[in-house]
């Protein structure tokens, strides 16, 4: 599938593997993703950002930490913190203890230093799910604007900090293709 990539969709996979390895992550995750597309410049998937008001570098950086501050979480998503919340279980204190005991950013994995990193689960989810965004809307090669819609399709930690911000699905195919062309699973 990779041979299907832009240039622009390589340079944000590459890059997601560079933002693992400087934070010492064992896995490249969906938000290293959405951390190297926010980087990119000139391609279609930054011009989509741009559109949708996140070509502000402060915007960007206070993307950065909210994606910190999930991985802090262990990568749990606000709903998952809530839907734990209702059944009793407050994830902001079993964090504290947890990085009283074993420092900051103990749930984060942050521990490994060298050799390749593998992609989690939802990140392969992205990756493959770009595949069936550029199906869909009869593409031929993979964009690193069908890696954002995949993205912001599939739900997540990436796609809730992005919804943050108010960009959400119908808002990419919107800026791409000028109204709604279908709803991409991811």
């Amino acid at each position: 599938m990779f041979e299907r990539f832009t240039e622009a969709a390589r340079a944000v996979v590459k890059e997601a593997v560079v933002h693992a390895e400087r934070e010492r992550a064992e896995h490249v995750d969906e938000g290293h993703l959405l951390l190297a597309l926010l980087e990119r410049r000139g391609s279609r998937g930054a011009f989509v950002l741009d559109a949708l008001g996140l070509a502000d570098e402060a915007r960007r950086a206070e993307i950065g930490r909210a994606l910190g501050d999930a991985r802090r979480r262990a990568g749990l998503s606000r709903a998952d913190t809530e839907a734990l919340a209702g059944l009793g279980i407050d994830v902001d204190e079993i964090v504290a203890r947890v990085e009283e005991a074993h420092g900051v950013g103990a749930l984060a994995g942050g521990r490994r230093v060298g050799g390749r990193r593998g992609f989690t689960r939802e990140a392969k989810k992205v990756l493959e799910g770009s595949l069936r965004v550029a199906v869909l809307h009869g593409d031929r090669s993979i964009g690193d604007e069908h890696l954002l819609l995949a993205l912001v399709s599939r739900g997540g930690v990436a796609a809730e900090v992005l919804g943050g911000y108010g960009v959400d699905a119908g808002g990419v195919e919107r800026v791409l293709y000028g109204g709604d062309s279908g709803r991409a699973a991811g």
